[in-house]
């Protein structure tokens, strides 16, 4: 044999697979994004337009390189004289049939191509121009193969379809939109006589119904289908006669107490079908699938097996930055993940169907899904929308993950396509229409988008059960986990209302490689994730997890009569809580100068899991030692029966005035303090350090750290951030060894600052507001460029808003300087700008030196420097003046569809509302310029260290 004919052999023995008589497939095309295949590639128009070049397949051809980029709604911005780029690009490919493929059927199949797609084998004309981007397709070229020799594939694909009604339904949508074969692309072998496909409905009563569709049936005679369970034990079978010219049979048995799937318990079943002639088999094929019952019951509610379930969703666009829409399994595991870790239980798959990989990962993990149609606001016309709903639901009727069909987004519903998706789907799974105007409620559920809280609460009352597919828009900051708590509420309490689906899982952010690999969000259109491009987790990431947490516990802080017991609330719809694991841990943080963040665990231990039923209402029982008060903080985590952590939650048990203690323990040196003043001045010194005060209004005008007269610029402060204040009087005077500078306003408010022995710059201050106010307290002036890292002891890591503070915890965080705003690039997360809360202590490390400050009060917002969370004609919610302020209130933040000029945020429900304030606010804050000596300090770091708190 020489080495040709070996080639030969060795690459016709890798065209078969494992299972005999099964299907074999063969690639043409790689597998996914990350492992592809060079074809020859021509484009008309555009960059390395007119020759003839190589591009990767699958892939998207903008990323390869070639053509031009649209934003989908370019039409929009641009007027109607804009045209999108209608390129077409040629592919060629050449691929070995082995002589063995004689008489058998053989089927060309391509998984997604954008968008019309002509394809020629050996220079035949496969079948008619498939149109639709997101749907597979197939052709059978058994007769235009040349057997035993090489053959030719030529594709022809244009990005802008010549059907209308295609482009409106795909195109012209909100999104990117992009050309080429972006999803694999194979050959799929079988005997004459085949399954062509199979529609499973597997019912929560151990039912198990199929349509089986079959082709080229001549002598086979008999249909067999067993079913497997998760270790391949066989528990169940039946076979049918089949006769000559048979095209569809259906088989109907039942088995006895199958474990149920849920997106709680994912238990998967396989069924293997097998056709056979005179007891053997000629055909195999397996799917898999799960015992699942769906209910609508107007009126009430949305039931999985006989329980009311309700959708904790978020829409979930095809997506990476560097390969647009063509993606792998390891993303799409990768993003199921995520959204687990946000503890939801659904994904909309926002516009069309995905890849395979996706909706095995959601069958496997348990997700529950929404399957869409596209139709972004326009709808497909009749003939072509058939086609394509055949196509889609073909692939995808077995998953069991899938509870819906989505007949289309916001108006883009063709209603003569409704009937459809039953012709293909034996479950008959319920149909709806994903809409953005009230009344269009379709089989007894309403999906209306983008209500408010209180318009929420209206329909919530109506005839029809509530189901949102798109709220709490997450473009920039706002959204997301933004006044979720508040519309998770009104859903979880109501009878109607079934939750809903968050718009967006991910920054739809391009790498252009036109514009040296730069990610483009095309500026306010596409950063609209809870995750950024890379699946950066944004704050609203953890306050989601904590909201959506299925072990819910609302207490927020430890009292002195604390006795271990934990109200909790299960919100799982299947699991018990005596499933779930709990153990507490006992900690100490880490001091303002140790040169380490985090805590460490003094004593830990395992709560006893109780036993309370879903929905049911509880406590945990932490059993903790006797001595527990002498911790400084509480952490409890739940993990889930699969050893998956639900939430950590931690509550301080030291209080601020405590914690300031020991801050001030730590300086063990002493220095005389005096006063000095001159025409405009009071001078505090201490030892090297002078700090200046205003006369003129009693606000800190500078710090001086040695007698070289090294300089700290923080200073203009403290500025009270609401109304004008006016000087009445200011005096000094010594108290003890303390020197005092006493200051009094016009309109009540109050200053005190005090110069203590030790180095300690105190500042007392009082303020009285009645009303309502975006924040309250006080602001200095540091300059933001000088600016290093911060490290705190409080809430974090992330940056909070009145209305989103869920979902950070108590530790010592350090988070270096970043400038990300969020959904922008760079895309580094935490951000550093924005309100902090519950901060006990904050350290800024500056060129100048160190600066340390610290509260005796609690609750306590800090604010670093300027940042907005939306970002439009003007940057949302508005500012308090000076960059670092300290408050005991901070604004609420909308989203981009419920804010106006006014920074109005109330229609988003309690948590949205401005602060009410009425009364008087007094807060003690301690100042320390520089570094003290540490030679004492040393000595309280000799406990084994434990771990820092991360997610």
């Amino acid at each position: 044999m020489n080495y040709s004919s070996k080639i030969f052999f060795l690459l016709c023995l890798c065209f078969q697979l494992l299972h005999a008589q099964s299907k074999e497939i063969k690639f043409l095309s790689g597998t996914d994004s990350e492992h592809t295949k060079e074809w020859d590639f021509w484009i008309n128009g555009g960059r390395k337009s007119g020759n003839w070049d190589k591009i990767q397949v699958p892939s998207q051809w903008e990323q390869q390189g070639f053509g031009s980029y649209n934003y989908g709604r370019d039409y929009v911005t641009y007027g109607k004289n804009f045209k999108f780029n209608d390129e077409v690009g040629l592919y060629k490919h050449k691929f070995l049939v082995p002589n063995s493929w004689k008489g058998k059927s053989v089927n060309i199949v391509f998984e997604g191509s954008m968008t019309d797609t002509e394809v020629k084998i050996n220079g035949k004309l496969a079948g008619a121009i498939h149109q639709g981007a997101f749907y597979e397709f197939k052709y059978d070229i058994s007769d235009k193969l040349n057997f035993g020799k090489e053959n030719i594939l030529e594709v022809k694909v244009s990005k802008m379809s010549a059907d209308k009604s295609v482009n409106n339904a795909e195109r012209l949508a909100d999104y990117w939109i992009l050309g080429g074969i972006f999803r694999p692309v194979y050959l799929e072998i079988t005997p004459k006589e085949n399954i062509s496909s199979t529609s499973i409905d597997a019912k929560a009563d151990g039912t198990f119904r199929s349509n089986i569709h079959l082709k080229g049936i001549e002598a086979v005679n008999n249909l067999k289908v067993e079913l497997f369970d998760a270790k391949n034990i066989l528990i169940g079978e039946s076979q049918i006669k089949i006769e000559k010219g048979d095209t569809l049979k259906q088989i109907q048995f039942s088995v006895k107490n199958p474990k149920l799937w849920t997106a709680e318990t994912p238990n998967l079943y396989k069924a293997k079908f097998s056709l056979k002639k005179n007891k053997k088999n000629i055909y195999d094929t397996e799917e898999k699938f799960g015992f699942r019952t769906i209910e609508i019951r107007k009126g009430d509610g949305i039931y999985i097996n006989g329980t009311k379930i309700k959708m904790k969703g978020i829409n979930r666009h095809v997506w990476w930055p560097e390969t647009g829409r063509a993606v792998s399994k390891n993303i799409d595991l990768m993003d199921v993940q995520l959204i687990k870790e946000m503890n939801m239980n659904a994904v909309r798959c926002s516009h069309y169907p995905p890849n395979k990989s996706f909706l095995k990962a959601c069958d496997s993990l348990g997700l529950y899904v929404l399957d869409e149609l596209a139709g972004w606001q326009k709808k497909y016309s009749t003939e072509v929308g058939k086609k394509l709903v055949r196509e889609m639901v073909t692939k995808d009727a077995n998953h069991p993950s899938i509870i819906f069909w989505s007949n289309g987004n916001e108006g883009g519903h063709n209603f003569d396509l409704d009937t459809e998706f039953a012709k293909y789907d034996v479950s008959n799974r319920p149909v709806i229409h994903a809409h953005h105007k009230p009344g269009n409620a379709f089989n007894g559920i309403d999906c209306n988008h983008y209500e408010d809280y209180y318009s929420t609460k209206t329909i919530l009352e109506g005839e029809n059960i509530y189901m949102p597919t798109e709220f709490l828009h997450a473009q920039d900051d706002g959204g997301g986990g933004t006044s979720l708590a508040d519309y998770w509420e009104l859903h979880w309490n109501s009878k109607k209302g079934a939750g809903g689906f968050i718009w967006a899982f991910a920054d739809e952010g391009l790498v252009r490689t036109d514009f040296n690999n730069q990610i483009d969000v095309n500026a306010i259109n596409a950063p609209d994730g809870v995750v950024g491009p890379h699946r950066e987790k944004e704050g609203s990431f953890y306050a989601i997890r904590e909201i959506y947490s299925p072990v819910k516990i609302d207490i927020k802080t430890i009292s002195n009569d604390f006795n271990g017991n934990i109200p909790v609330e299960n919100r799982y719809h299947f699991t018990n809580l005596n499933e779930c694991q709990f153990e507490w841990k006992l900690i100490k943080f880490k001091t303002p100068y140790s040169s380490e963040s985090g805590f460490d665990v003094l004593q830990k231990g395992k709560a006893e899991s109780p036993n309370i039923k879903p929905t049911e209402k509880g406590n945990i029982n932490l059993n903790l030692p006797q001595n527990w008060k002498e911790s400084q903080a509480l952490l409890l985590t739940a993990t889930d029966p699969f050893g998956k952590e639900i939430y950590t939650w931690t509550w301080k048990i030291s209080s601020n005035n405590e914690i300031s203690k020991q801050f001030q323990k730590t300086l063990t040196k002493e220095f005389p303090v005096s006063v000095a003043e001159n025409d405009s001045l009071f001078i505090l010194k201490s030892e090297e350090k002078e700090f200046s005060i205003g006369k003129k209004n009693g606000l800190l005008k500078s710090v001086i750290l040695d007698k070289k007269g090294k300089k700290m610029t923080f200073r203009n402060g403290p500025v009270f951030v609401n109304g004008k204040t006016e000087l009445s009087s200011i005096k000094s005077f010594a108290e003890g060894k303390n020197q005092i500078i006493e200051v009094s306003y016009k309109n009540g408010n109050k200053i005190i600052w005090k110069l203590n022995p030790d180095g300690i710059l105190e500042l007392n201050y009082e303020y009285a507001l009645s009303g309502d106010y975006p924040f309250a307290g006080v602001s200095f002036d540091y300059p933001e460029n000088y600016v290093i890292s911060a490290k705190w002891l409080g809430k974090g890591p992330y940056h909070v808003w009145k209305n989103r503070t869920q979902g950070q915890t108590y530790n010592v965080w350090h988070n270096l300087k970043n400038s990300t705003r969020t959904g922008s690039s760079p895309w580094i997360y935490p951000e550093f700008k924005g309100y902090y809360d519950n901060v006990s202590w904050l350290q800024l490390d500056t060129a100048e030196g160190k600066i340390t400050i610290g509260t005796k009060e609690e609750k306590m917002f800090v604010r670093l420097f300027d940042f907005y969370g939306i970002y439009g004609a003007e940057g949302f919610p508005k500012l308090p003046s000076g960059n670092i302020s300290f408050l005991d209130t901070i604004p609420p933040l909308g989203t981009v569809l419920a804010f106006n000029i006014n920074d109005k945020t109330e229609s988003l429900g309690p948590e949205s509302e401005l602060n009410h304030l009425n009364g008087t606010f007094k807060r003690t804050l301690y100042f320390y310029f520089g570094l003290p000596d540490l030679d004492d300090e040393k000595k309280q770091f000799t406990m084994p260290k434990e771990n820092i708190l991360t997610d």
